[in-house]
């Protein structure tokens, strides 16, 4: 929008808070598995199984490859193993996450 970037400047107080938008693209799979395999390592979870597989399949369902929000949900993850004494990343552990979040599915 033309002169967008004036109109913030006659409000002091909101222009000195709002930094820049920058749009992201989404993951591509392989950059999200890499994600994946970033955060599951983090989490000292190295070895691939079936609930690792439906816990990948339950976090690229929920995000559809939105950087910021895999981040967060990751992050209320391993919160929601810790409270409950986990030790493995669960389908049911990323709905929980999700529910906490109120992140709504695509």
């Amino acid at each position: 929008m033309p002169c967008i970037g004036k109109r913030p400047a006659r409000y002091p107080q909101l222009y000195s808070r709002v930094g820049f938008v920058h749009h992201y693209r989404t993951l591509a799979a392989g950059e999200l598995a890499a994600v994946l395999a970033t955060a599951f390592a983090h989490l000292g979870l190295d070895v691939p199984d079936v609930t690792t597989t439906d816990a990948i399949a339950a976090i690229t369902r929920t995000t559809a490859g939105n950087f910021r929000l895999v981040t967060r949900l990751l992050n209320q993850g391993e919160r929601v193993m810790k409270l409950n004494g986990l030790d493995r990343v669960t389908a049911e552990v990323i709905d929980a996450a999700r529910d906490a979040l109120v992140v709504g599915t695509n």
